[in-house]
């Protein structure tokens, strides 16, 4: 069974003209790192000319599909019927993207399926994740 879950989504960026562009975006997931997601803007997409990664936890990204959740970096709500905003801030500024829940929630599924919610402690492997931080140190 693969360890790895990407999903592409297309993400319209909140921009001031009134047409929303449209934006290639990928959600991915590691059972290695089960709290988290990251969510992968390509370079056309971003202001420095590089992908661009978000890192944020997976509860985030559910808790957001029915209320808004977040209070830092990164801030999820949702926005009608079928539609997700992701807000991403950073010192150069806001980023504010639109998704279609449905495919947040699909990719949320799969997410499940690999590690259920609330079993992510299972997954972690701490011997190999202290060992790393000790060498790291030295």
């Amino acid at each position: 069974m693969s360890i790895v879950i990407e999903q592409l989504v297309e993400a319209r960026l909140v921009a001031d003209a009134p047409r929303m562009p449209s934006i290639p975006a990928t959600l991915h997931y590691d059972r290695r790192d089960p709290f988290a997601v990251r969510m992968t803007f390509p370079a056309p997409a971003t202001l420095e000319g590089v992908d661009v990664c978000w890192t944020f936890a997976r509860e985030l990204l559910a808790a957001g599909l029915d209320a808004p959740e977040g209070h830092g970096d990164v801030r999820v709500r949702p926005y009608g019927p079928d539609r997700t905003v992701l807000e991403f801030h950073a010192p150069e500024g806001t980023a504010v993207v639109h998704v279609r829940s449905g495919d947040v929630r699909r990719f949320l599924d799969a997410t499940g399926e690999l590690v259920p919610a609330g079993l992510e402690h299972r997954h972690l492997d701490l011997d190999h994740d202290l060992a790393e931080l000790i060498r790291d140190a030295c």
